[in-house]
């Protein structure tokens, strides 16, 4: 069984965004616009965040798949391929994490 990659999702996401509203979830998103994805989007951090406090496992994992896509959704109404968020997370691999954040615009 080969692995289920981000990449894939962001496909998934990309022909479902294709379709009627009103057989789709990630159309109803879509057409709703970026204001309620992002809602949406943020709803689901804050439940990815409550299951990591309670160490649940089970229900972190499911939350961060419910991330992972809702990120995804957010970014393709965006424009943003999947790939420059790739770019940016390599080109900050170049540096520690420390003196990432002190090189940005304050």
């Amino acid at each position: 069984m080969s692995k289920f990659s981000l990449e894939q999702l962001e496909a998934i996401v990309a022909k479902r965004a294709e379709a009627s509203p009103d057989e789709s979830w990630t159309a109803k998103l879509v057409a709703a616009g970026q204001e309620r994805a992002a809602k949406k989007l943020g709803e689901e951090a804050v439940e990815t965040v409550i299951a990591a406090i309670s160490q649940d496992r089970q229900n972190l994992t499911a939350e961060s798949a419910d991330l992972l896509y809702h990120l995804l959704v957010v970014l393709k109404i965006a424009g943003i391929p999947l790939q420059d968020v790739l770019d940016e997370l390599q080109r900050r691999t170049g540096q520690s994490g420390l003196q990432e954040k002190a090189s940005r615009p304050k």
